[in-house]
C-alpha cells in the first residue's frame, strides 16, 4: 500500500507532500509498533510454554485456562465500567488481566498437544 492511498483510507482528500509523509510516517510507526507488540506477546509465550507448572504459575489464582478467561473477561468488562480516577490507577492490572486472557487462550488450544508432545 502506498502513501497516498493510505491517507485516502485515512479519510484525507488533499495532496500536500508533507501530509502524505506524515500519514505514512505514522503508518510505518503503527507497523513498528505491532510487531514490537507480537514479538512481546511471543516471548512470553514461549517463555511459559517450557511446563504446565509455569503455565499455572502465571494464570494463578485460576486453576485452569477456562477460569483464567473467565477471571480476565470479568476484570476487563469491570474495568470498562470505572470511573477515570479509579481507572488510571489500575492500568497495570488491566494489562495483567489482558496478558493472563492470551496466555490462557493460548493454552488453552494447544497447552495439552505442546506438553504432551513434551512428555513423549
Amino acid at each position: 500500500m502506498d502513501a497516498t492511498q493510505f491517507a485516502q483510507d485515512c479519510g484525507y482528500v488533499g495532496d500536500s507532500p508533507a501530509m502524505l509523509a506524515a500519514l505514512a510516517a505514522i503508518r510505518l510507526d503503527g507497523i513498528a509498533r505491532a510487531r514490537q507488540g507480537h514479538d512481546q506477546r511471543k516471548a512470553v509465550v514461549d517463555r511459559v510454554k517450557q511446563s504446565e507448572a509455569l503455565f499455572l504459575a502465571a494464570i494463578c489464582p485460576a486453576l485452569s485456562a477456562e477460569e483464567a478467561i473467565e477471571d480476565a473477561a470479568r476484570f476487563i468488562a469491570s474495568y470498562r465500567n470505572m470511573p477515570r480516577w479509579r481507572q488510571e490507577r489500575r492500568l497495570q492490572d488491566l494489562a495483567r488481566a489482558k496478558q493472563q486472557r492470551l496466555l490462557a487462550r493460548f493454552f488453552r488450544r494447544y497447552g495439552q498437544h505442546l506438553w504432551a508432545r513434551e512428555a513423549a
